[in-house]
C-alpha cells in the first residue's frame, strides 16, 4: 500500500499522498494538491492548484489539471479544481480550475472518461459517468448531467447544459442546451428526436420509451412552438418521471434548448 514516486517526478512536501498511489516520471504536483487512495499518474501529467482528485482515478501522460483557466478576466484569485473517483483521463486531457465569477470550481464526478485530447473550461460542472471523446471541447461554465456523451471533436458553448444521458454525436458545435435522452448532431447542432436504442441499453421500459418519444414528437414534429409543446406534454402525458424530467429541464433553459 505504499506510495511510489519515480525519482524524476516532481512532488511538493506541502502536496497531500494518500497511500498506494502512483506518481510517474517527469511528473509535476503541487502545493495545494490533494490525490487519494489509489491514484495513478502516468508520466509527464502536471497537477497544480487548489485540485483533489479522487481514489483510483487513472491519469495518463501529458494530461495537465488544474492549472489557470483561459479567461483573460482570471487575476490569480484562489479557485479549486475537483475531480471525484474512478475517472479515466486519458493523453493530452486539460482540466482547468474555476475563476471567481463562475462560482470559482470546476468539479467532475466519478466513472467519467475522458479521451485523448478532450478539454474542460474553467467553471464547468460534469456528473458521473460521462464520456467526452477525442478533443471534445467544453468551453466554460457548461454543465454535463450523468451519463451523457460528448461526441469526438465536437464543441460545446460557454453556459449550456447537455441534459441526462443526452447523446451528442460527433463534430457538433452545440450553441443551446442539449436535451436529456435525445441524439443532438451538427454545426449548428440539432435535435434528431429521442435516443431509443440509448434507452433500451440502459434497461428502461417500453412505456416510458413510448410517453418520451411522443414527448419528443410534440417538441419537435409538431407545428407547436416550445411554450405550446410544453403546454401539450403536460396535458397528455402523465406519471413519468423522465418527462417531467424533460420538461423541467426546458423551462429552465437560460440559453434555449437544441430543436
Amino acid at each position: 500500500m505504499a506510495t511510489f514516486i519515480h525519482a524524476t517526478a516532481i512532488v511538493s512536501p506541502k502536496a497531500k499522498l494518500d497511500e498506494n498511489c502512483y506518481i510517474g516520471p517527469f511528473c509535476t504536483i503541487g502545493d495545494e494538491v490533494s490525490i487519494g487512495i489509489g491514484v495513478r499518474l502516468d508520466s509527464h501529467v502536471v497537477v497544480e492548484g487548489k485540485t483533489s482528485i479522487g481514489e483510483d482515478t487513472h491519469v495518463y501522460p501529458f494530461a495537465s489539471i488544474g492549472l489557470a483557466p483561459q479567461d483573460l478576466k482570471y487575476a490569480g484569485e484562489p479557485t479549486a479544481t475537483e475531480i471525484g473517483k474512478r475517472n479515466h483521463i486519458r493523453e493530452f486531457v486539460t482540466i482547468h480550475r474555476g475563476t471567481a465569477g463562475g462560482g470559482g470550481l470546476t468539479k467532475i464526478g466519478d466513472d467519467n472518461l475522458f479521451m485523448a485530447q478532450a478539454h474542460v473550461a474553467h467553471d464547468c460542472q460534469i456528473g458521473n459517468s460521462v464520456i467526452m471523446a477525442n478533443a471534445a471541447t467544453l468551453a466554460g461554465h457548461v454543465d454535463i448531467a450523468d451519463r451523457a456523451n460528448v461526441g469526438a471533436y465536437s464543441g460545446v458553448h460557454q453556459f449550456c447544459r447537455v441534459g441526462l444521458e443526452a447523446f451528442v454525436g460527433g463534430y457538433s458545435v452545440v450553441v443551446k442546451d442539449a436535451p436529456p435522452f435525445a441524439i443532438i448532431q451538427g454545426n449548428h447542432a440539432k435535435c434528431f428526436g429521442l435516443n431509443r436504442v440509448g434507452m433500451k441499453r440502459r434497461g428502461y421500459g417500453r412505456e416510458t420509451i413510448e410517453k418520451l418519444n411522443h414527448a419528443y414528437h410534440l417538441l419537435l414534429s409538431s407545428k407547436l412552438n416550445t411554450t405550446q409543446a410544453v403546454e401539450k406534454i403536460r396535458e397528455e402525458i402523465k406519471d413519468c418521471k423522465e418527462v417531467d424530467l424533460l420538461v423541467e429541464f426546458i423551462e429552465t433553459s437560460k440559453r434555449g434548448v437544441v430543436k
